[in-house]
């Protein structure tokens, strides 16, 4: 598995991109946003990268920040989504606004991604939430957590952050480090994110 691709951006295309490294030229597929992220051609770029292998086709999906790495994984595990409407999604929405949206059951800024009607937004927010539920109670088992959940924020931020794929260990201790009093749930899970990837 690749698990990142670093070199110079030879080229920009509607969909994917061109990195040269060591006089081979990648070829990666990206939403929209992130190409428009990467800077000039001919600069250095870091991009990490999901490889989908089929029975006919090897393809590689980049992405900015395992943020929207983790977003596109968690998207690809929802019935009905492939990777193009994943990259489509990711397009639209921001990592964090997307887990919000999921763990608030917002039917209506789903239904507003290109592609998603009502019936796949709610199955997403179905399979989403039951997923990180069970997550949840196999590292429950397993791992013992401290209870740092200081309010309704905190708490809605913690289970955001599962639906973007991290461990509960990792988020409990990526939020004990935040003052989650005088913070929007999206501000603390924008903090946690920043924890979270160092």
């Amino acid at each position: 598995m690749i698990s990142y691709i670093k070199g110079s951006l030879e080229s920009k295309n509607i969909d994917y991109v061109t990195i040269d490294v060591g006089g081979i030229g990648y070829k990666i597929y990206m939403s929209a946003s992130s190409i428009d992220r990467l800077g000039e051609i001919g600069e250095s770029v870091k991009i990490f990268t999901y490889m989908r292998v089929r029975e006919d086709d090897i393809s590689l999906y980049g992405f900015c920040t395992n943020e929207e790495l983790k977003m596109f994984e968690q998207l690809l595990g929802v019935s009905g989504v492939g990777a193009k409407s994943a990259l489509t999604i990711l397009s639209n929405i921001s990592p964090s606004s997307f887990a919000l949206a999921i763990i608030s059951g917002d039917v209506a800024t789903l239904k507003s991604l290109p592609g998603i009607g009502a019936k796949s937004a709610q199955r997403m927010i179905l399979e989403l939430k039951d997923k990180m539920k069970t997550q949840d109670a196999i590292e429950t088992e397993f791992v013992p957590i401290k209870n740092i959940v200081k309010n309704d924020k905190a708490r809605d931020a913690i289970e955001a952050l599962q639906v973007l794929g991290y461990s509960r260990k990792d988020i409990d201790i990526a939020v004990s480090n935040i003052d989650t009093k005088d913070l929007s749930v999206e501000e603390i899970i924008k903090q946690g994110l920043k924890y979270l990837g160092m």
